[in-house]
């Protein structure tokens, strides 16, 4: 099984699936057709797109009628976060050490 980590920065790897995410977060829940004005892509492009979003858990869908209704989930954005959180963490380590390096230096 993918690690979710993995398939969150994968799927928003690519601007058109960030756009449509990014999109989903700003303007709520949205059709396949209404996402796909506003784009130089086609529906199935789309759909394939939202797709991926979903399996990465950052979407998802609601059949009603003949259409499908998408949503975002931006707490899928978790992971990424998490792993933010954590790099930060280690690169103001990192920098905290180097100016007491150069403190001492100086001195």
């Amino acid at each position: 099984m993918p690690d979710p980590q993995d398939l969150v920065f994968k799927s928003l790897a690519d601007p058109t699936r960030r756009a449509l995410f990014e999109r989903l977060c700003r303007e709520g829940t949205h059709t396949v057709g209404a996402l796909t004005l506003g784009t130089h892509v086609s529906q199935p492009v789309v759909s394939k797109h939202l797709q991926v979003l979903k399996a990465a858990g950052l979407v998802e869908d609601r059949r009603q009628g003949r259409e499908t209704h998408y949503t975002a989930r931006p707490a899928a954005l978790d992971p990424l976060t998490d792993w933010a959180r954590q790099m930060r963490g280690f690169w103001e380590g990192r920098i905290d050490a180097l100016e007491d390096i150069l403190k001492r230096m100086d001195q």
